[in-house]
């Protein structure tokens, strides 16, 4: 008998429909059973948040710094851009239609119900730092090991990056069912999960939408600079889009987007730098769904959501992306420590978070390696043009050195 296996996404939507149905007949015992488990996975996600920024920013931009400096400035600067251009159009789209998918019922629906249930028990499990220590530190010793080009420390960030990986996909990710059942579980009892539910619905839509509004922009800026139609460029990566939606990772996809960047008239040379390091550093997509869904969260509870606290979380949120592992839900995982220090999420908004992101995941990583392709075709024109311009001064050069010897 073959055991039927189900992805991440499969797990979470039957966690989440679990959890709805459960929350209706469960008892208070019961309920507080799974209250009990979200303390305790709350607290230890407390503890690793902090390692998770240290170990993967760390060894990212270590990495980051070995490679060849102009390519790696240019790729890091335009995949930056246009990261924060993601996060600007989402709050700006989100701040401007949001209001009127959240009405003022379903945002009181969220303040009542029954009466909160207290876990069992609880272990306190502090961090060894801060979110900002550890963010700070992870920049000090990456842009430090790609200054000295330490191989001893490299080495030891790399095996604490697969640490800390592996603590990610054998420990959090399988327990993250659990833990949104348990959270809708709770949310159900006390009576807040349908107003939720239909604004998640509504949100997701905008959010999809917004996806491709983002790709064909960048394309058509692409386009402009290689002087090609955007769309053709565009119709050229949907392999990549489409084999992004099935296997929900930019690293499992380089190979079909290093193709298909090629076909588009990318070098080989530039393709070959650019498409890996754009899986790791551009995550356009996935900062679009984050920067949604927590400014629907504010909405919906009645928190302040001004442009200068969300300006601040999407140029950290740009930086905190390059620590994103190349696995579902990867990208969240390391968003999590700013979402708490910098818009103050507490328990139940990051499984909020965690939910809504994994349910969207596909279309995130989709669009993060589509427009890894219009990133690609930048740098390549750019490249040229710089080898065109050394190709002409060198002759001159020359000329200039025979006229001397005249």
């Amino acid at each position: 008998m073959k055991k039927i296996r189900i992805n991440l996404l499969g797990r979470i939507g039957l966690a989440l429909v679990f959890g709805v149905i459960s929350g209706l007949f469960f008892t208070d015992w019961a309920v507080r059973i799974f209250v009990t488990f979200n303390a305790l996975f709350s607290q230890f996600l407390g503890f690793v948040i902090p390692l998770i920024i240290l170990g993967l920013v760390s060894a990212a931009v270590g990495q980051m710094g070995r490679n060849a400096k102009n390519l790696l400035l240019i790729t890091v600067v335009l995949a930056y851009g246009f990261t924060l251009f993601s996060g600007l159009l989402s709050y700006s789209t989100g701040a401007a239609i949001f209001p009127s998918l959240i009405d003022a019922g379903s945002a009181k629906a969220l303040a009542l119900g029954a009466t909160p249930l207290t876990p069992y028990f609880t272990i306190e499990m502090p961090p060894l730092m801060s979110v900002m220590t550890a963010l700070l530190l992870a920049f000090v010793l990456g842009l430090g090991m790609a200054n000295i080009r330490s191989r001893a420390l490299m080495e030891v960030a790399m095996d604490f990056e697969e640490i800390i990986s592996k603590l990610i996909t054998a420990t959090i990710i399988p327990l993250l069912p659990i833990y949104i059942f348990s959270i809708f579980l709770n949310m159900t009892y006390e009576g807040k999960v349908f107003a939720i539910m239909l604004i998640f619905i509504k949100i997701i839509g905008v959010i999809f939408v917004l996806h491709i509004l983002l790709l064909v922009l960048q394309y058509v800026i692409a386009g402009v600079v290689v002087k090609k139609n955007p769309f053709k460029l565009l119709w050229t990566m949907l392999p990549a889009y489409a084999t992004a939606l099935g296997t929900q990772s930019s690293a499992a996809t380089i190979p079909v987007t290093l193709k298909q960047s090629r076909i588009n008239g990318v070098s080989e040379e530039v393709s070959g730098f650019a498409i890996p390091l754009c899986a790791t550093i551009h995550l356009s997509g996935s900062t679009l769904k984050i920067v949604a869904c927590a400014l629907a969260l504010m909405m919906m509870q009645g928190i302040p959501h001004s442009f200068t606290l969300f300006l601040g979380f999407i140029l950290m949120l740009g930086i905190t992306m390059i620590a994103a592992p190349g696995v579902p839900g990867g990208a969240i995982m390391a968003s999590l420590g700013i979402l708490q220090s910098i818009l103050g999420f507490g328990e139940t908004d990051l499984a909020l978070m965690i939910a809504l992101y994994i349910t969207m995941d596909s279309f995130g990583t989709a669009c993060n390696v589509t427009g890894d392709g219009a990133i690609a075709l930048i740098v390549d024109r750019l490249y040229k043009h710089k080898s065109q311009q050394s190709k002409v001064s060198k002759p001159e050069q020359m000329s200039e050195v025979s006229r001397f010897g005249e």
